[in-house]
């Protein structure tokens, strides 16, 4: 396989990599001290949402997404170098609208989201307007198997009844965050890699709490942080 770079890749790079050079790296380590620092560290930064309009004007947005219409189309591996370059700066990522967990969620949404889900939920994500999170990991069980998931999602009438809690939830702590999808047992009887379902959840859906934001390795990852959920 040849993994030079083709034309439009090394096109993407430099002007990525101007952007990030000339906007975000000089003055990267004193923001993150200063949003560290604060006595509320969970607001979003005047800053990365001014950085965000230029990426925009730029055409340096969405570049994760390989569909044409909603994104910039990229192959993996015209995409690598591009997320190996923003992978060097802690707000890159999201100045491009290129982080996780919302580069995972807004693919799913695309792909099995219906259209009233797309318009509420995926092009405000497209658009950088709001933030989201995926409930996956759970405190009592190794979730990252999510076969041994508790939580659960019942259906009830018209209804979907959740119940669980979940951890390590990344991206809840950001003021921007406005829907979680959930993840857990819809059918326990069903075969063990079939009984799972993902909720879409309004963050601030009665019964939904975010308990706290924990730190790792001491560090809060603030504003997006890692939260611990509780569904009743």
């Amino acid at each position: 396989m040849d993994f030079a770079h083709d034309d439009r890749t090394r096109d993407l790079l430099e002007r990525l990599d101007g952007f990030v050079s000339e906007h975000i790296d000089p003055v990267e380590g004193d923001h993150v001290r200063e949003l560290q620092a604060q006595p509320q560290p969970w607001t979003a930064s005047p800053l990365v949402e001014e950085w965000k309009g230029l990426a925009k004007e730029a055409g340096l947005w969405n570049l994760f997404l390989p569909d044409e219409e909603h994104g910039a189309g990229l192959t993996n591996l015209q995409y690598a170098p591009l997320a190996e370059r923003m992978g060097r700066s802690l707000l890159a990522p999201e100045v491009f609208n290129c982080n996780a967990p919302d580069t995972g969620n807004m693919e799913l949404l695309l792909h099995y989201g219906n259209a009233t889900q797309q318009e509420r939920w995926l092009q405000p994500l497209l658009d950088g307007h709001i933030r989201s999170a995926f409930c996956m990991t759970e405190p009592d069980v190794a979730s990252s198997d999510a076969t041994n998931m508790e939580a659960t999602a019942t259906v009830d009438g018209d209804e979907i009844v959740l119940n669980g809690r979940k951890w390590w939830s990344t991206g809840v702590g950001h003021p921007n965050c406005e829907v979680l999808i959930f993840m857990g047992v819809t059918d326990p009887e069903a075969h063990r890699y079939a009984r799972h379902s993902m909720v879409l959840v309004p963050i601030d859906t009665p019964g939904v709490t975010v308990e706290r934001l924990l730190p790792a390795m001491g560090f809060l990852d603030a504003p997006s942080g890692h939260g611990e959920v509780t569904f009743d």
